[in-house]
């Protein structure tokens, strides 16, 4: 009986059967283990990518959502106050706000804003065109949500002095902008010029912040 345990073994001793997945177990390599559920490093680090890609996506989209909201408000607020001024306006006394500091009165404006440069009606024309195009291809790398303010700021003003000279007598590309906001020694301007400036000066603060608009920031 002794002989035959020998031989046979016993399942509690240490050479049994039963214990060799374990030390199968202890055996295996790293490479071994990646089978049983740890990925590597290439597949951790294209997972990571692969997560990391539909989160900015997103939030890219909702910037250029604020930038084309921001623009088609500016554009909005623009293009009604024109049409009320020359409805009620035009070919009328001014209007006094605040006394004469500050006044409603519809004036047509060949030149940029605030009156500058009336001779170059078609160059400013063509550059506030470039100006759209720019914006519009700068929108695909936007992730910055001051800079997509900024932006529509310029989107909506732009456009608002572009569709003046497009539509407005006395031509295509040479009309007339519609102004009508009189401040007491200073140009009169309208809404579009006053989104504009704003926008312009945000940039400024933006680019001396170091703030890109794909929302990096660097220090000189």
């Amino acid at each position: 009986m002794a002989e035959a345990e020998r031989i046979i073994g016993t399942p509690d001793s240490p050479g049994a059967a039963g214990s060799e997945p374990e030390q199968s177990d202890g055996n295996t390599t790293p490479g071994d283990r990646s089978g049983y559920g740890e990925s590597s490093p290439a597949e951790r680090s294209g997972t990571d990518e692969g997560t990391a890609a539909p989160a900015q996506r997103p939030k890219g989209k909702r910037r250029i959502a604020v930038l084309f909201t921001v623009a088609v408000l500016a554009y909005a607020l623009d293009l009604v106050s024109k049409l009320l001024v020359v409805a009620k306006l035009e070919h009328h006394a001014p209007i006094e706000i605040v006394g004469d500091w500050l006044q409603f009165e519809a004036i047509r404006n060949a030149g940029a804003a605030f009156g500058f440069g009336e001779a170059f009606t078609i160059i400013f024309t063509m550059i506030a065109a470039a100006v759209i195009i720019v914006i519009a291809r700068l929108a695909r790398k936007l992730y910055s949500l001051p800079w997509a303010i900024a932006l529509g700021l310029l989107l909506g003003g732009a456009l608002g002095n572009l569709t003046d000279r497009i539509f407005r007598s006395p031509g295509i590309f040479e009309g007339a902008v519609v102004d009508f906001i009189a401040p007491k020694h200073f140009a009169v301007f309208n809404l579009a010029d006053s989104a504009i400036v704003c926008g312009g000066i945000l940039i400024v603060l933006l680019s001396f912040r170091g703030l890109d608009p794909d929302g990096t920031v660097h220090k000189d």
